[in-house]
């Protein structure tokens, strides 16, 4: 809409291309410049792990733009719980309220927030972050913390570059989605389990706490199904990942991609460029000096009730004015892989599988000897904390899950066997941890 306030102004009101993907203006860019890139890192992980996060300024512009920054960072996510970017002062008895929240208060209450234990407190005039020591911030898994951190550092297009942290994060997440249609409306469950063992994060703390979330369910039902109207996110994470991937060890197509993506984030908030331009008179100088200035009229409420009233009579009968959604099917895109690109060829040699097949037969022919040999390398293997994801990793393996049952289908006869403590111990610790 082009309208004019009649002084020569010219102002342009527009809606998205699409009303998923959110509406930032620079508010993204600001929040990076008052708080800086660690900063803001430590305030999305905060948030997509679910933790309490408190913005004080003096300008309530700067609060407004803060809490809307940070919420469309996590999109494609959308945040389930309180987001108040400017709190009332009656309502201070919120904040201490045990669910997790995006709020904003004014400077004046500062002293009044840093008594609180559990909330994570961002000084937008100061340019700090206060962690309180009760709270464990689980952060991105690498390599994709590294990568971020190094485009971020770019100075380039920010909100492209966390599109592309998420298209790497849920790469693949529709083949864990399973479709259930026992009433009339299909229930979506994902396969959190197949996901994280088959991107080899099992242990890793943040995407745990990301799938368990409200967000990712949200997530889940929203996108879940297999036909509906598809988004850029939609399109990136299907075709774009291995593009990505390509583009770790060359910042220059990385940073040709981060454009092309910031592009299609500002002609969906401007689908009109040629439009754009709002044109908003300055005063004349020595204005403020005359003093025969008129006054502004006082708006005749009687005449704007009359043209309302002619305007709804004359649209009464017209149709509304609605966008078409456009559905689709949604595009699969590649399977889940790992996100260490060596995994798999690693903890899937002969040599390990080696290892499985002469200690399934040690413990059943009861080779005290020869087990307690090979136990301590076992029990190094998969329970010393630093290499437990990496054996976990290794049994989720198919060839080392089928070597695995192989080899009791040899020693198990008519689904019977005969083992001592010991043996019985051994082998259930290894299928534990396959099971896992």
């Amino acid at each position: 809409k082009l309208f004019s306030l009649g002084a020569g102004d010219r102002q342009l009101i527009q809606t998205p291309l699409h009303d998923s993907l959110p509406v930032t203006g620079t508010s993204v860019a600001l929040l990076f410049q008052q708080l800086g890139i660690q900063n803001v890192l430590s305030l999305f992980c905060a948030v997509l792990t679910e933790n309490k996060v408190l913005f004080h300024s003096a300008s309530f512009q700067r609060l407004s733009d803060a809490c809307r920054a940070l919420e469309s960072l996590i999109f494609p996510l959308k945040y389930s719980y309180p987001y108040i970017p400017i709190l009332p002062a009656q309502l201070l008895e919120v904040l201490s309220s045990p669910t997790p929240f995006i709020i904003g208060v004014h400077s004046i209450f500062k002293t009044d927030i840093h008594e609180l234990l559990d909330v994570i407190i961002a000084d937008l005039d100061g340019g700090t972050i206060k962690i309180p020591e009760c709270i464990h911030l689980s952060s991105l898994p690498e390599p994709l913390l590294h990568q971020t951190q190094a485009a971020l550092s770019l100075d380039k297009e920010v909100r492209a570059i966390f599109l592309r942290l998420f298209a790497q994060l849920f790469q693949g997440y529709r083949s864990c989605l399973q479709l259930i249609r026992i009433h009339s409306e299909p229930v979506i469950h994902f396969h959190k389990t197949a996901f994280l063992g088959q991107r080899g994060l099992v242990e890793n703390d943040f995407l745990t706490k990301v799938l368990n979330g409200m967000a990712f369910a949200g997530f889940v039902s929203e996108r879940g199904p297999p036909y509906r109207s598809c988004d850029l996110f939609d399109e990136l994470v299907a075709f774009e990942v291995e593009r990505i991937k390509v583009e770790e060890n060359n910042p220059l197509k990385m940073i040709k991609h981060v454009r092309e993506l910031a592009e299609q984030l500002f002609k969906n908030e401007n689908p009109n460029p040629h439009m754009a331009f709002q044109k908003v008179p300055r005063p004349t100088e020595g204005s403020h000096l005359r003093v025969h200035i008129l006054p502004f009229p006082k708006i005749n409420e009687a005449r704007v009730q009359e043209l309302i009233q002619e305007n709804l009579a004359k649209n009464q009968n017209a149709p509304p004015a609605s966008r078409v959604e456009k559905r689709c099917v949604v595009p699969a895109g590649p399977p889940v892989v790992s996100i260490m690109d060596k995994v798999t060829t690693v903890f899937n040699s002969a040599q390990r599988l080696e290892v499985v097949r002469n200690c399934i037969s040690f413990i059943f022919e009861n080779k005290t000897l020869e087990t307690e040999k090979l136990y301590p390398f076992i029990h190094f293997c998969l329970y010393c904390p630093q290499t437990l994801p990496a054996a976990l990793r290794a049994l989720k393996g198919k060839a080392a899950r089928q070597c695995l049952t192989d080899e009791l289908g040899l020693h198990v006869q008519q689904n019977r066997a005969i083992l001592d403590h010991q043996q019985f111990d051994y082998i259930i610790r290894m299928m534990n941890c396959t099971l896992q």
